[in-house]
């Protein structure tokens, strides 16, 4: 930031390996997302869309879409290119958000190396309607100079160097002992129904949820508790679901761990909105760490029976090209104890 790549981030927003995109005062009701031909900015398309100017301090209601400018703007230099990722808790909230680029014809990616304009993101709450905070971060931006992620090879060698899958209360994972793969280096989780609360549906509520209050809500007026019948889940089409994995991720210093899309084959869902770890998720201050499960944002694409222990999400890991001065665990977030289906920090713990 100090050297001008870029401009109106807050120091405070920095992550170990991440910096948080703030909401602007900038904010219109839209007829749907859109993406932009290559070249095209933004603002550039406001009455193409019918962009309505919306007021901050006003809901934004589900079912609806918004477009809204960050406040922070990029120039990147030359080799470096970016992604983003939506906030943990923004996902939790079944809040779905997309980074625009002025100019880029895709979407949470600020490319190619070099990369300099505005940046606004589409959101559009599914489950709640929300109502926004002074500069609330919604999304995320990491930075990249090349390709660092694990080949299958390379993730063999990082299990048994550094034991970033962990069976939970257990022992790390063999890799040989991995049933389910890809073989792409990127290992598949499953779903943990070894207890009798294993996640959360989200209610049919007019509730108006205020993301700048930490720990306001009460869980029950916005989610109903998932319990499994005889061992298994019905999930419903279209539906969205707050779940936990069984396993336990252990992310060392020196990587940094995305979810990525579970194919057709595994069945017609998306098992997250979210998804970056961030380096020295479950590491412990000092390496002591024994991973610790993921939470899971799950919407079905058709009626879905799952059961204890079945495929349910996939991760990869990226090398970072530095290690962090400081990791997650350290940082006092409010998921450092998350063990099973937690909600977003917006409600109380339970």
């Amino acid at each position: 930031m100090h050297a001008g790549f870029v401009v109106g981030a807050d120091e405070k927003n920095i992550a170990p390996a991440s910096l948080d995109l703030t909401v602007a005062d900038e904010i219109y009701e839209t007829r749907g997302v859109f993406q932009l031909h290559y070249g095209e900015t933004v603002r550039e398309l406001l009455s193409y869309i019918d962009a309505e100017p919306h007021s901050v301090d006003a809901p934004l209601l589900r079912g609806h879409t918004y477009l809204a400018r960050l406040r922070e703007s990029v120039a990147l230099p030359s080799g470096v290119y970016g992604y983003c990722n939506p906030k943990s808790s923004t996902g939790r909230l079944d809040v779905h958000v997309r980074v625009l680029a002025d100019g880029v014809p895709r979407y949470d990616s600020l490319v190619p190396g070099g990369w300099k304009g505005e940046l606004w993101i589409a959101i559009h709450p599914k489950s709640f309607s929300i109502l926004l905070g002074e500069a609330q971060a919604l999304s995320q931006l990491r930075l990249f100079t090349a390709d660092t992620r694990l080949s299958e090879l390379d993730f063999q060698i990082a299990q048994s160097h550094h034991k970033i899958l962990w069976k939970r209360g257990g022992p790390a994972i063999s890799y040989d002992d991995i049933t389910v793969s890809d073989r792409d280096g990127a290992p598949i989780l499953s779903l943990d129904f070894t207890s009798s609360l294993v996640g959360w549906v989200s209610r049919d509520t007019q509730e108006v949820l205020d993301l700048k209050h930490v720990a306001r809500y009460v869980a029950q007026d916005f989610f109903e508790e998932v319990c499994p019948d005889n061992g298994h889940v019905r999930l419903e089409k279209g539906k969205f679901y707050i779940l936990s994995t069984d396993e336990a991720v252990r992310v060392p210093p020196e990587y940094a761990c995305e979810m990525a899309s579970m194919d057709e084959r595994s069945g017609e869902f998306r098992s997250h909105y979210a998804g970056f770890i961030d380096p020295g998720w479950g590491w412990g201050v000092e390496g002591e760490g024994v991973g610790r499960p993921l939470t899971l944002e799950v919407r079905p694409f058709e009626d879905l029976l799952v059961r204890h222990g079945q495929p349910i999400a996939k991760i990869k890991f990226e090398r970072m090209t530095h290690v962090p001065d400081v990791l997650y665990d350290t940082r006092g977030s409010n998921y450092t104890i998350q063990q099973g289906p937690r909600l977003a920090k917006q409600f109380k713990t339970i």
